[in-house]
């Protein structure tokens, strides 16, 4: 067991995986990973995969471009496989606010080189041909888009940064942190005491509970998001080529092919929380029981886009935990009043963010400062004495706001 490390990193989910593939491409390699079961162990492992280059603003933008990137460097350098699909993918517009916004987005991805277009319904129809556009106006194209297998995305970063000389540790629960008075960090594990001179906090929902004794309070909880998968369908079995992810604020939901049947994740209007009052002891691979009639209203809409799924068979419901903060943006960056204390935690969509947001921070640590701006990241945007009750009634309005775009000033 490692006694002492330059850094060591809680957490052995994508995100945690990417920061310490991120440090050793940086320079750093006498860096640790601790992980309490097996890498991918939480959110990871139930992940849909989804990747996009759709961002609200340029720094989030940049964070998905590069986890893109990042991954396929990292199956190229460890020849394990990512799992890329290339599909694009399809944001719908169904009211002029939406087709709006999607065009006045058009300079930014424009300046980030990305491959961005606004679509006429025609155009849409001709790249999906199971969604009925009869109430489309549009669609933001996003080319690059697709799908990863986020297992194979956590393994591929993680040899990586194992080939360059980082220790990783699984089965290896960490109890508590501590920051000496000579600012070294102290980690308890089962295994014994680590120290290190910078802690990166990666451990999605479980970070809240080991934050907590430092005095820090940071809103981070978990919610039930099911996802169904459909049997075979044979207008998909019959096409020559991938659909294109869609993402569809009227229902709202997500839809993109899986084999040759269909995956759907909705975003509830009614969302079950999940462990508020802090996570079972030993819990890591578990899923909930799927309750369909919850989701119910929000999969007749996504029968109504696409008729097909409505007429094929269900062949599992995924219900699993997912990690949100109020505004849905992750805990990304220092702890202010904890020198050598970074959060990496908060990541609703951690397979599209993982890579590249591993590899800004840890540029950020290395460093100094931070690559590029990214928008709305920092502890410091919520109020240090937010109680849960209020951090759980925003998370709804977050997570039931599915995919409204809010668009800065």
């Amino acid at each position: 067991m490692t006694d002492h490390a330059q850094t060591i990193v809680i957490g052995g989910g994508i995100v945690g995986c990417s920061v310490l593939y991120g440090l050793t491409k940086a320079g750093w390699t006498d860096v640790t990973l601790v992980e309490r079961l097996d890498l991918t162990a939480g959110s990871t492992w139930h992940a849909a995969g989804n990747v996009t280059y759709f961002g609200h603003y340029p720094g989030i933008s940049r964070l998905y471009a590069d986890s893109i990137r990042i991954y396929q460097e990292a199956e190229q350098e460890t020849g394990q496989s990512v799992g890329f699909h290339s599909t694009g993918g399809l944001r719908l517009a169904t009211n002029q606010q939406e087709l709006d916004a999607y065009h006045s987005l058009a300079p930014l991805f424009a300046d980030l080189g990305i491959g961005y277009h606004v679509i006429s319904p025609e155009r849409v129809a001709e790249l999906h041909p199971l969604l009925d556009t009869s109430d489309v106006l549009g669609a933001a194209h996003t080319l690059g888009d697709g799908h990863m297998d986020p297992s194979g995305a956590t393994l591929a970063v993680a040899a990586g940064a194992r080939a360059r000389g980082a220790t990783i540790h699984q089965q290896c629960p960490v109890s508590g942190l501590a920051r000496r008075g000579d600012g070294i960090w102290e980690v308890t594990t089962e295994r014994g005491v680590m120290t290190a001179h910078t802690v990166v906090l990666a451990a999605s929902f479980w970070s809240r509970e080991l934050a907590a004794p430092l005095g820090l309070n940071l809103p981070l909880y978990a919610l039930e998001h099911q996802a169904v998968v459909t049997e075979a369908i044979p207008e998909i079995e019959a096409l020559d080529f991938e659909l294109p992810t869609v993402r569809d604020p009227y229902a709202p939901a997500n839809v993109r092919q899986e084999g040759n049947g269909l995956i759907t994740g909705v975003y509830e209007s009614a969302p079950k929380f999940w462990a508020t009052d802090g996570i079972p002891a030993g819990f890591g691979r578990e899923l909930f029981a799927s309750d369909m009639d919850r989701i119910e209203p929000h999969l007749l809409k996504v029968i109504e886009r696409v008729p097909a799924f409505g007429r094929a068979g269900i062949k599992t419901v995924v219900n699993g935990p997912i990690c949100y903060t109020p505004d849905g943006n992750p805990l990304l960056g220092p702890v202010a009043d904890l020198p050598g204390l970074w959060l990496a935690n908060g990541f609703a969509i951690g397979i599209a963010t993982g890579a590249g947001a591993g590899d800004y921070l840890a540029r950020w640590m290395i460093e100094g400062e931070p690559p590029y701006p990214v928008e709305g990241i920092g502890l410091e945007r919520f109020d240090a004495a937010m109680t849960r009750d209020d951090a759980l009634a925003t998370i709804f309005d977050t997570y039931t706001a599915g995919y409204t775009l809010h668009l800065p000033d």
